[in-house]
């Protein structure tokens, strides 16, 4: 049997792993609160993270990530991406040396702009083949309660890659299969700071035209900064670019959009990190993206507006006109 460890105990790392569970995979997923391991193994609940869900048979939970990491086959991280560099540092010579490792973070690393791939891999001492993200349309609490859903893994070895697909398949969630690391990772990170944006105009009462709006012309910055960092065009009209993307920046589970509703409602950053009441990843990664994209000469609008609103506390209407003031030109270039 094909054995996992989770690393990171919070609601989407708890869905994985009862994900990896359902299909057949033995788990053990690791958290540093003993107590929420303990609820996890006597009462197949994780109240905190995912309050009133039932967990299945076949995970373990434990605070000793030496403990979890023993003998796996996969490695999955879940963990905060701002945070992710420190957590893990201790354990690199726990990593089995044949495990494949998957990503399930999205952001990007401020300051040095690393996808957090690359962020393992560093940390870690990985192979890029052994190296893999999911991505996609992951909303934590509807997986958790098995309705359809669909994923991407992508890895520069197809063999890994299918073997991660494989061990997630179950008759509610899909994997799908992507060589194009980089793209499938970018729009994992972006699209949180785009569901920021159209967050703010949802607070700010703006309706479903706006919303299209920021969306469409959102996914443009994220194809052409993608694109830029050579990544596979095709990539962002599929489920790790297009479907996260509307998923993200339209239910109200998404931490991003609720945070960036809380903004246009009038809050100052600190009260809407705060109410959200868990890690909007979109709030640092927006300054990790205009920096990049910045270094690669690409224009992202929607993400400077983020920044201007969340970072510089430049008020609403003056970023919104500014964006609307900006030249017109031709939608296909």
């Amino acid at each position: 049997m094909t054995r996992a460890a989770v690393l990171g105990a919070g609601a989407w790392g708890t869905t994985f792993a009862a994900v990896l569970a359902d299909a057949g995979t033995e788990v053990t997923l690791w958290g540093r609160d003993a107590e929420v391991a303990e609820q996890i193994n006597t009462e197949r609940r994780n109240e905190r993270f995912l309050p009133g869900m039932d967990l299945p048979e076949g995970i373990r939970a434990t605070d000793d990530a030496r403990s979890a990491l023993a003998g796996a086959d996969i490695v999955a991280v879940a963990l905060p991406a701002q945070r992710v560099r420190g957590i893990i540092a201790d354990w690199a010579d726990a990593v089995p040396a044949d495990a494949v490792v998957a990503s399930l973070m999205k952001g990007i690393e401020v300051g040095t702009h690393a996808r957090m791939s690359d962020v393992l891999r560093e940390v870690w001492g990985l192979p890029a083949e052994r190296t893999l993200v999911v991505s996609g349309p992951n909303l934590a609490r509807e997986i958790a309660v098995k309705q359809p859903t669909a994923t991407v893994v992508a890895g520069t070895d197809s063999s890994a890659a299918e073997m991660l697909a494989t061990a997630t398949a179950s008759n509610y969630f899909r994997p799908y299969t992507n060589p194009d690391v980089v793209g499938v990772e970018l729009c994992g990170a972006f699209k949180n700071v785009i569901a920021v944006g159209v967050g703010v105009t949802d607070g700010m009462g703006f309706g479903h035209n706006t919303t299209a709006t920021v969306i469409t012309r959102g996914l443009a910055e994220i194809t052409r900064l993608g694109v830029a960092l050579g990544a596979h065009p095709d990539t962002f009209s599929g489920l790790a670019g297009m479907g996260d993307l509307i998923a993200t920046c339209a239910s109200p589970l998404s931490r991003n959009h609720t945070l960036g509703a809380h903004i246009g409602r009038g809050l100052n950053l600190v009260d809407a990190i705060e109410r959200t009441g868990g890690t909007a990843e979109g709030v640092q990664t927006s300054l990790s993206i205009q920096e990049l994209a910045r270094e690669h000469g690409v224009d992202v609008p929607i993400c400077d507006a983020v920044v201007d609103m969340l970072h510089h506390e430049q008020p609403l209407s003056e970023v919104l006109t500014s964006l609307l003031s900006r030249p017109r030109k031709a939608e296909l270039s």
